[in-house]
């Protein structure tokens, strides 16, 4: 079966009823996890002394697949890795844990009665998303002041694999002074 747009799963309409008990399996709707596409959420280098950080900040509310999330990192690591390698700290914030559940549907002759016997049926979880609400962060970028251009680019970049409409924000860091104790 193939994956479903993601405009089909990118609107908040209810609560997310999807949760997975790992104390109590079998009384679970949801029997399995289906995996996430995401596994990497840090990248760079982590260092207290970059002068600037930018996020890229949801304009509205909106659930990211976690296929979408890495297509976003892998495309704005890949560039920032390629024009100023060491010199950045990205991290993706939201972690997908809501559970998307799909109705198969059939097409061909006789597919009506064989989708329409349960009409309000649960469904199947195919993938695992994010719920990022209008303000949230969803990718964050550590930089130096001359390389807040390129930053910015690959934040532009990322908000082209996600749905819905992102801003970025940028911020100075203050600098974290450390005084050594006179003996």
């Amino acid at each position: 079966m193939k994956l479903r747009p993601g405009r089909t799963v990118s609107k908040i309409n209810s609560q997310a009823w999807s949760r997975y008990s790992v104390k109590k399996p079998k009384k679970n709707y949801i029997k399995a996890l289906p995996r996430t596409s995401l596994l990497i959420f840090q990248m760079g280098v982590n260092k207290d002394d970059y002068e600037l950080e930018l996020s890229l900040n949801a304009k509205q509310n909106v659930q990211l697949r976690s296929n979408a999330l890495e297509a976003g990192r892998q495309v704005a690591n890949k560039y920032l890795e390629r024009e100023i390698p060491g010199a950045y700290f990205m991290r993706v914030v939201p972690f997908p844990h809501n559970v998307i559940r799909e109705k198969k549907f059939a097409t061909g002759a006789g597919a009506d009665r064989v989708s329409q016997g349960m009409t309000l049926s649960f469904g199947k979880p195919s993938s695992v998303a994010a719920r990022v609400f209008e303000g949230d962060k969803v990718f964050e970028v550590k930089t130096d002041a001359e390389n807040k251009d390129v930053a910015r680019k690959a934040l532009k970049r990322a908000s082209t694999k996600l749905s819905g409409q992102y801003s970025i924000v940028m911020m100075e860091r203050k600098k974290h002074v450390q005084q050594t104790a006179a003996a």
